[in-house]
């Protein structure tokens, strides 16, 4: 069967993007200083981000969240990595809370890159290591970044290697997986990072499957590490990693040359 490109394109969009534009908190209800970042891309889309530094902070994370929801949804883990002395740059992407525009692959990768540049001007000014910590679908969003751009480590979590594997788990598809492949596709650029790079993944994960991870992983050519969070699904891999997870988040920042 034959797809134009723009349909395509719809149909990857629909499936994988699930923007919500209300934010239900800020950083503040956990008890979290933090500064409203407003920055533009190269495309001339307003976004919106959160800036929340930790005292002393060991690295600043540019966390690139998942498909659903918005940057409101993850205050509780900020909270947790700032007691670890994480300063953490959580953006949306055009479409999700406050940003403006409309969620594409295209746009998606562009606001990535809006978001390290804002990340990059702050650690060059503290000195701070710059981490890129991606999510799910954030974690394409991180290899992208990493794959283009100098960044002290990476960390993926329960994240995939392209649209077609994805597709192939979950939707009985008339779209043939080579026409999918190269759609949000981290498996071609990951062996491009030279940084190192953490993996978590849950080994109950019945949305990503623990083997599209490791895909992912045995490409990375960087110094790389994986973690199995026994027990963990997609949505609750900190929740369930607790107290380990953390310090393996640590540990892995603290040890990162400057």
């Amino acid at each position: 069967m034959n797809f134009p490109g723009d349909m395509l394109d719809r149909f990857v969009e629909r499936q994988i993007f699930f923007p919500d534009p209300f934010l239900i908190c800020s950083p503040a209800q956990g008890a979290l200083a933090y500064d409203d970042v407003w920055f533009t891309t190269n495309d001339g889309v307003r976004l919106h981000a959160w800036m929340v530094p930790a005292e002393p902070s060991i690295g600043l994370l540019l966390f690139c969240h998942g498909n659903a929801g918005n940057i409101s949804h993850r205050v509780d883990n900020i909270r947790r990595l700032c007691d670890i002395g994480l300063s953490v740059l959580i953006f949306d992407y055009r479409g999700y809370g406050q940003s403006e525009g409309r969620i594409t692959e295209t746009g998606f990768y562009e606001d990535a890159e809006a978001a390290y540049e804002v990340a990059r001007l702050r650690v060059e000014k503290t000195g701070e290591k710059l981490v890129v910590f991606g999510r799910s679908l954030g974690g394409i969003a991180a290899v992208h970044l990493g794959s283009r751009y100098p960044v002290s480590g990476i960390i993926l979590e329960s994240t995939f290697t392209h649209m077609g594997a994805m597709a192939r788990q979950h939707f009985p598809l008339p779209v043939p997986e080579s026409l999918l492949r190269h759609k949000l596709n981290a498996l071609d650029k990951i062996p491009q990072i030279k940084a190192p790079v953490l993996f978590f993944h849950g080994d109950q994960d019945d949305i990503v499957p623990v083997h599209l991870g490791k895909a992912l992983f045995d490409a990375t050519s960087a110094a790389k590490e994986w973690v199995t969070i026994p027990g963990a699904g997609h949505n609750d891999t900190y929740f369930i990693g607790g107290g380990g997870y953390f310090e393996k988040i640590r540990t892995f920042v603290r040890d990162l040359p400057g």
